[in-house]
């Protein structure tokens, strides 16, 4: 499948909340058409170079495993400025890409299978306590309205997005294929950090 891109200093997952405030033509373009076709796009963490291009500038670099995004809500507040509320889908890896001439960025991928809903474990319950306790902090506005909080893969999702991660490792939580596995890793990271 044919995707545009828009390569972001985030990691959007299956299931999280994303407020955009868009200003560059390209991105203006692809949201026009998104919100006219309902058609999603896609978002891959940078991992070099700008989310703002600048004069003469290469294209950033990107992640080749990526979320896609739909478009929820929209609002034009001032002229030449979209706000947007998206939110991830499924999973996908970028298999090859190709820079338009106006910067926008057009893959093509291949969508990496859903994760089926896997229990919690006894030695991960903490983490759901803790995840409790971030979602009532950060406020429903800016937390998935869906819960699963028996869902092991839910749980490291949400995770992985509220907690303050070094970018690098929240691209590993969203390539990782097994939400146990993922769980597992943050224990072990939160627990040399002292959290847990």
């Amino acid at each position: 499948m044919q995707l545009p891109l828009f390569p972001l200093r985030t990691v959007l997952y299956p299931g999280g909340l994303l407020p955009l405030r868009i200003f560059e033509q390209r991105y203006i373009g692809l949201t026009k058409a998104c919100v006219s076709d309902g058609s999603p796009f896609g978002v891959c963490l940078i991992t070099q170079g700008a989310e703002v291009a600048g004069e003469g500038q290469r294209p950033a670099q990107f992640a080749r495993v990526g979320t896609l995004a739909a478009i929820d809500a929209w609002d034009v507040p001032e002229l030449g400025i979209f706000h947007v509320a998206a939110s991830g889908g499924t999973r996908f890896e970028v298999l090859s890409h190709a820079v338009r001439p106006d910067g926008l960025v057009v893959a093509d991928v291949a969508p990496i299978p859903v994760e089926p809903p896997v229990a919690i474990e006894a030695a991960h319950a903490p983490l759901v306590q803790l995840l409790e306790v971030l979602a009532a902090r950060v406020g429903p506005e800016h937390f998935p309205a869906a819960r699963a909080f028996g869902d092991a893969s839910w749980v490291g999702y949400r995770l992985a997005e509220l907690l303050p991660l070094p970018l690098s490792i929240k691209q590993g939580m969203l390539e990782i294929n097994d939400g146990s596995v993922r769980l597992e890793m943050l224990r072990r990271f939160l627990a040399r950090q002292g959290v847990l």
